[in-house]
């Protein structure tokens, strides 16, 4: 039996009942000169299948000689999903990847048992205006596969299967979802989409994954009677068909989902594990600083700085 702390085998099923499980509020932050909005972990969900981190940053217009400078830093235990609507990020880890990733590709970071990557808009793209707008979230992996050696992974937005028609656009960034699969494997299963409705158009939740959830990203949806406007997250009822449909503005929708993880999970920073001891390793090997012969090494070619530990 997969672990769901809000499955509650006693809880009544059909019209009695509203089919959203929990909304949340994003929290936001101000991180210089752009705002995230943080929906996962919240105090009322740490995760939703896989999905353990759920951030939107933007939409922000840099100027010439503005943008993001993430140093590098360490991950454990998750994957990195970075979908941009707007802009690109360079991309650089200590497995050697150099990449720039673009609007509508799609880029799976697997930290396993460690990576270390920064993320910069660096180099000619700096010299120009840029708008930047994007997700990026984070993939708790199975027991199994917390020890597993990192591997980025990249597809180009053409090779990404779009579903069309009745108003909607529907591109799948991973997993499956509606008879269609993406192309990069993921540590789980699971299903990530990116849908633009145009007004009153309505989906499907895909039904074939336990737990489910919906990011309002632009516009309004009407779910079960009740309307939803951007920067809200729902998570639903397993089990119960749902369906949603944009409001007279339209909608963009992030749909995520996939089976409940073996168990809860530790977060603290960059680190995410099944247990404490874990994060206490990794916090060590980050805080020691070998990086030649350590579990952490820094990008080939950005390695002349990096996060150091936090205090607490």
């Amino acid at each position: 039996m997969s672990w769901n702390p809000a499955l509650d085998p006693h809880t009544p099923t059909g019209d009695d009942v509203d089919s959203i499980e929990t909304v949340i509020v994003p929290r936001a932050r101000d991180l210089g000169g752009f705002e995230v909005r943080r929906a996962l972990p919240s105090p009322k969900r740490q995760m939703v299948g896989p999905f353990i981190f759920f951030d939107q940053f933007g939409p922000v217009e840099f100027l010439s000689g503005q943008g993001i400078d993430v140093r590098p830093h360490p991950h454990i235990g998750l994957a990195t999903v970075t979908y941009l609507h707007k802009g690109k990020i360079h991309h650089r880890d200590s497995l050697g990847t150099d990449q720039w990733i673009e609007a509508g590709a799609v880029n799976l970071m697997v930290a396993g048992e460690g990576i270390t990557h920064s993320e910069r808009i660096d180099g000619q793209a700096r010299q120009e205006p840029m708008s930047m707008f994007g997700i990026q979230s984070w993939l708790a992996l199975p027991k199994d596969k917390e020890d597993d050696p990192a591997a980025f992974l990249n597809a180009a937005p053409e090779a990404l299967p779009e579903l069309e028609g009745e108003g909607k656009v529907v591109r799948l960034i991973l997993g499956e979802a509606y008879g269609e699969r993406a192309p990069v494997e993921t540590p789980s299963e699971m299903c990530y989409l990116d849908a633009v409705l145009q007004p009153g158009a309505a989906i499907p939740l895909p039904d074939n994954h336990e737990d489910r959830g919906v990011y309002v990203l632009e516009g309004e949806i009407e779910v079960a009677g009740q309307s939803f406007a951007s920067g809200r997250m729902m998570v639903f009822r397993p089990g119960d068909r749902v369906s949603l449909k944009a409001g007279r503005t339209g909608a963009r929708l992030m749909i995520l989902g996939g089976a409940t993880m073996d168990g809860p999970r530790y977060l603290w920073w960059n680190f995410v594990a099944s247990s404490q001891e874990r994060i206490e390793a990794a916090k060590e090997a980050w805080r020691a600083g070998d990086w030649e012969h350590g579990r952490f090494q820094l990008p080939v070619d950005d390695n002349a700085e990096f996060i150091p530990l936090p205090d607490q």
